[in-house]
This record gives structure tokens, sequence and C-alpha cells, in this order.
């Protein structure tokens, strides 16, 4: 007589496929947007903490930066819980959030250096032209991801993406801050450029734009901001006013010469030659204590950044991650590009900090949520 069991086999190895599956799942996970960040945060907190290591013995400005990067690691944690296309649903109540904020800052914001560009929270402040930035690239995926048109944009198809950026970059110069706002123009100029132009719109684009550029300096400029032109065109036109900043920038960045200072031994920020050390000119302390060695390493760190920004750009699956992801790397290389450029004096000085080594909240957290949103599109097999 043979007798037959009714109970399932028990596969023993089970748990040890399941366990081998979930360690190659994680071998494929891509963590290089985040080893980039905490590299170049690193590097910038050990910036800082030169930078600042005169007057800053009291205040620690390099803590509040790393109390910033701790609420930033949050974020990216929260944003990395939901699949990128949770935001495709909610870009255009993100965007008009941040477009209202725009409009509470003009009318209760606090003011500094003649500027209003900030929104207050007890004892904490935040500025919402810099989310505005990532709201607005988010606003134009979505936008593209629905727009379908062939044979190239033409000027009446760029009429309702360029009020998405016009309106927030309008109000972001009466703050003022045009730093920001031509940042917001640079970045939906890249866009479009990806999205292609036809070219007969190029053509009429530039030609509006040379009619435009020097009646928007005769007109549009406000008088300290055409003096910044001219002094970028000549610093020694007025080396104790306007051109001063530039100067001492230029002073900063060619002391370093080829291994710099050492840490710590800058002059031009430690005796406070160099204004705005710690925000808008901090490549300048690390030009002048590094050198044109440490320069180097750290722009091929940027450019590892940027292309890897652009694999997770090009191997996107769909529309709206292609340009959301696009719109991040070309937010972080107007960034960089502007800000270098503008403190070796190849461009006018505008505020623009520097992604991951300014000091600022709102410019840490814009960079981290990028880098978050890049994480997440790159991972999305890992997503919910």
């Amino acid at each position: 007589m043979t007798y037959t069991s009714m109970e399932t086999p028990v596969d023993y190895n089970e748990g040890g496929i399941r366990s081998t599956a979930f360690d190659e799942d994680l071998k494929k996970f891509n963590w290089t947007p985040i080893i980039m960040e905490i590299t170049l945060f690193l590097i910038g907190i050990f910036n800082l903490l030169s930078a600042t290591a005169v007057e800053d013995k009291s205040l620690g400005l390099y803590k509040t930066q790393l109390m910033w990067f701790g609420i930033g690691a949050v974020l990216t944690i929260i944003i990395f819980l939901f699949h990128y296309s949770f935001l495709s649903r909610i870009a255009y109540f993100v965007y008009f959030a941040n477009l209202f904020l725009l409009v509470l800052v003009l009318i209760v914001g606090r003011s500094s250096l003649g500027a209003k560009r900030w929104l207050g929270f007890g004892g904490m402040t935040m500025q919402p032209s810099e989310f505005m930035k990532i709201s607005m690239i988010i606003c134009l995926a979505k936008f593209f991801e629905t727009d379908n048109v062939i044979g190239g944009y033409r000027l009446r198809d760029m009429v309702l993406p360029g009020l998405l950026v016009a309106i927030p970059a309008a109000l972001i110069m009466l703050q003022p801050d045009l730093g920001t706002a031509m940042i917001c123009m640079l970045v939906f100029g890249s866009i479009m450029l990806f999205m292609k132009v036809n070219t007969k719109t190029l053509l009429i684009l530039a030609l509006v734009a040379l009619i435009a550029i020097p009646l928007a300096y005769k007109y549009a400029l406000k008088p300290y901001q055409k003096q910044r032109i001219v002094s970028f065109i000549d610093p020694m036109s007025d080396p104790k006013g306007s051109g001063y900043n530039s100067i001492q920038s230029m002073i900063a960045v060619g002391s370093g010469k080829l291994v710099g200072k050492g840490w710590k031994k800058g002059t031009q920020s430690h005796y406070n030659f160099l204004p705005e050390h710690h925000t808008d000119f901090i490549f300048s302390v690390f030009s002048e204590e590094w050198g044109f060695i440490g320069c180097t390493l750290l722009l091929a760190l940027y450019m590892i950044f940027l292309l890897m920004s652009l694999s997770i750009a090009y191997q996107s699956n769909d529309k709206f991650a292609m340009v959301l992801t696009f719109g991040i790397t070309s937010l972080f290389f107007w960034h960089i590009f502007v800000n270098m450029g503008m403190v070796m004096g190849i461009l006018p000085i505008v505020g623009v900090p520097l992604p991951f080594m300014s000091y600022g909240g709102s410019s840490l957290l814009t960079s981290m949520i990028g880098v978050a949103l890049l994480l997440n599109v790159a991972n999305k097999k890992f997503m919910f």
C-alpha cells in the first residue's frame, strides 16, 4: 500500500532565494547621487569652517548648515518613499502654492540689505524663490508630458510654458533678485532647447534678444544693477564701490596659485577683504586656500555629478521623468557656471549660490530636493 502526503513540500532554500534576490536588487541600486551629494557637502562644510573661522567663533554657521542638511536628509527619505509619477499629479498645486509664497514675500516678507526675499517662521527664515526653481521645473515637466508638438516648438507653442516661467521670474525681480530670476530663465531656455525649438523660432528669439537687452538695460535694471555691469567690464572704474567685490574676489582666486595657501590660511576672507565670503563668494575662499589643483578636483567632482544627472535623464522611461531630471541637471549646471564665472570675473556679479558649498538653508534644501528627485527616478524599480 502506498501512502501520499497531502502537505505541500517545504522549500528550505526559499529564504535563501529571496535573500539572494534582495542582494541582487541592492547591487543594482544607484547610490551615485547620494554619494556625490555627501562628498560635495563635506567639502563645503570643511570650506565653510575655514571661511567663518575668524568672525564666527560664537555664531557657528557650520552648525546651522549641518542642521539644514539633517532636514534635507529627512526630506530625501520622504521623497524617496513615493514614485516620482506622484509629482505629475500634484505638479500644478506645487507650482501655484509656491507662487502664492512669492506674492506673500512682497507683502509681509523680511527685508535685508535692501531686498525683501524671506519669510519668517518663528526663529527660522525661508526663501521661496529658491524653492520656486524646483517647483517651476516640476510644472514644466508636467506641461511637456501631455504636450505633443511635432517638428519643433514655434513661438505660439512657447507662450504658455513661457508664462509659467515669466510670472514667477517677474515676482522674483520685484524682490529684487536678479540672479535667481536669471537662473529661472536660463533653465527654461535649456529645457526648450532640449524639447527642440525650430530654426525659424530660434532666429526670431535671437533677434528679439538683441533688441531687448539694451532696452532692458536702460529701462528695467536698477541703477546699482547697471553699475554692476559697468564694473564687470571695468572693475577699476569704481574700485572702492561697485567694483570692490569683483576685484577682491579675483585677488583671492589668483593668490591661490598652484596649490593654495592652505586651510584657514586665506587672507582675503580672514581679514574681511572679501565680502559675503560664506555665501556668494565661497568659491573664492576655496580657490585661495586650495589653489589651481584643488579647484580642478572640485570642478571634476561637479562634472561627474552633472554627467551622472544627464545619464539619469537619458535612461528615463517616460517624458515627465526625462524633462524633470534634465531640468534639475540644467539648474545645477547654471548655478555652478554663473557662480564660478562671477567670482573669477568672467561674468557680472549676481546673487547665485554654489550648490552644496554656499551657506544658506533654502539653497541647500533646494539642492538636496533636486538630488532626491534624481535618486527617485534613477531607482524607480524600488518605488511604491
